[in-house]
């Protein structure tokens, strides 16, 4: 048979002590655990909190770097936009410039070839002879240009007047009747001179021929100046 176990008072007490201390322990247990999980929900929430702020932080320098790389843009294009306008204007000034600058040389040019032109015309008037007519009035006209170069006095009407009274105009005309023919020094040419006044009287840059029209005029004006003061003051034989 199975042996029956007695339970005495001391048993009885030192299981209420067991049991006692068992509470005891679990409250201590279950005090301890209540104590820590407050200070971990301060250490998360401190925690959370410091990350909030970071992400505030960070949100706020993304933020500030957004509104200035936009004022950049702004500027960058506000800057390039005034660039444009600044180029065009520079580029219009410029083709004035140019266009002024052209119509300059232009002109110049045009100014240039004129004075050329103009050079070019008075060369050529100062190398072409002046031409005269090979006749009574041309040979007038020569002879004065020439007398007025060597100042030698005398008019178209003196000159005309006296030729045509001593030889109505004709260069081969001879007188063969005078004292100075009959001295073998006949007159001759338009103005009827001898050989020894045309060769005292001739003037250089005419012909040296006692009947040349130009040559025998000249001569006889230069004679007629120097004995008479010119050739308008002679009316008859000289």
């Amino acid at each position: 048979m199975p042996r029956t176990i007695r339970i005495t008072r001391s048993h009885k007490l030192a299981t209420a002590v067991l049991v006692a201390a068992g509470s005891v322990t679990a409250i201590a247990a279950t005090g301890g655990q209540s104590d820590a999980q407050p200070a971990a929900a301060k250490t998360s929430i401190a925690a959370e909190k410091v990350a909030g702020v970071s992400t505030a932080k960070e949100a706020a320098a993304k933020k500030a770097a957004q509104e200035t790389a936009a004022k950049k843009a702004v500027a960058e294009r506000k800057a390039a936009a005034e660039k444009a306008v600044a180029d065009r204007k520079a580029a219009a000034e410029k083709a004035v410039a140019d266009r002024k600058a052209e119509a300059k040389k232009a002109a110049e040019k045009a100014r240039s070839e004129k004075q050329a032109a103009n050079r070019s015309t008075e060369r050529k008037a100062v190398a072409a002879p002046k031409q005269y007519k090979n006749n009574l009035d041309g040979w007038i006209r020569e002879s004065l240009d020439i007398m007025k170069k060597k100042n030698i006095p005398g008019s178209y009407e003196g000159l005309h007047r006296n030729i045509m009274r001593e030889s109505s105009g004709n260069p081969n005309a001879v007188n063969d009747w005078d004292i100075n023919a009959q001295n073998g020094i006949p007159s001759k040419g338009l103005l009827q001179v001898i050989q020894p006044t045309f060769d005292a009287y001739h003037v250089n840059g005419t012909p040296k021929k006692l009947t040349d029209p130009v040559a025998n005029i000249t001569a006889a004006a230069n004679y007629a100046a120097d004995k008479y003061g010119s050739i308008d003051n002679v009316d008859s034989a000289y």
